[in-house]
């Protein structure tokens, strides 16, 4: 799928003016654990199918967009099966040791299973490490991480706020925090025509390929929807510690790059 030429916005994002307010949408520790546990083994299939594939492109433009600088480790917050994680591995030459944490048990057992098919039989000095972990209270020690990343996952953490602290606090001084997240297009026709498409098709295609009880793909659209994005989320970045904060619009705005990074420990 091919995109126009990326571009970092200055210009304050609109919400959609039938967005919901994110308050009304139920991200309990409990749903979201039992949501992405049902539709695990469907999670990486429908991630390429509803994408188009365009999950692959951002993956590879935010690797080396924001890409690892010596030889501390990384962290991948709500890694769920792991892709970031593998590729920021791969982007360190398998040199950098990697960890992704989730929330969901089912979602981590997959990533595990992934790295022993397509990578165990390398002898590399480093591997992939996955521990099971609520992103508002992780067990890592402070200033640890070059780089924190998290895609498609932060706007399923409870407390958005929280998780950034978080995600800024185990961060070195001098490293960055990197957001992959959905958004909505800045043009306004194609804003609707792509919210219809997340309310009425999305859902009905992710019910089909990967059934559950708490309606994952009827979740999907409405946190979309309601999350901040573009200059909001930048702001919520820049209130959580983080400075030099830019965002980029991937294409055509359907996702959003964000990085910023800590404040050196001596400044």
């Amino acid at each position: 799928m091919s995109s126009p030429p990326v571009h970092q916005s200055e210009t304050e994002s609109k919400k959609d003016e039938t967005s919901i307010n994110e308050s009304q949408i139920d991200k309990s520790g409990q749903r979201v654990q039992k949501m992405f546990g049902e539709i695990a083994p469907r999670y990486d299939l429908m991630n390429h199918v509803l994408s188009g594939g365009t999950d692959y492109y951002w993956r590879w433009y935010t690797i080396r967009k924001a890409s690892p600088d010596g030889t501390a480790p990384i962290l991948d917050v709500c890694t769920g099966t792991g892709d970031l994680a593998f590729a920021y591995w791969k982007r360190g030459r398998k040199q950098i040791p990697v960890i992704g944490s989730d929330f969901t048990q089912e979602m981590l057992e997959l990533a595990r299973e992934k790295f022993q098919k397509k990578y165990r039989k390398e002898s590399e000095a480093t591997s992939v490490e996955f521990v099971q972990a609520d992103t508002q209270a992780l067990p890592f020690d402070d200033d640890r991480f070059q780089i924190v990343s998290v895609a498609f996952g932060l706007r399923n953490i409870a407390d958005t706020m929280q998780g950034l602290k978080e995600m800024t606090r185990v961060c070195q001084p001098g490293g960055r925090v990197v957001i992959l997240e959905f958004s909505l297009p800045g043009n306004k026709l194609l804003r609707g025509i792509y919210s219809w498409y997340f309310r009425n098709i999305l859902p009905r295609i992710g019910q089909f390929f990967a059934r559950n009880k708490h309606d994952a793909y009827e979740y999907l659209p409405e946190t979309v929807s309601a999350f901040p994005y573009g200059k909001q989320l930048a702001t919520l970045l820049e209130q959580a510690g983080l400075e030099k904060v830019k965002f980029i619009p991937l294409t055509f705005g359907i996702a959003t790059l964000y990085i910023g990074h800590k404040p050196e420990s001596n400044r």
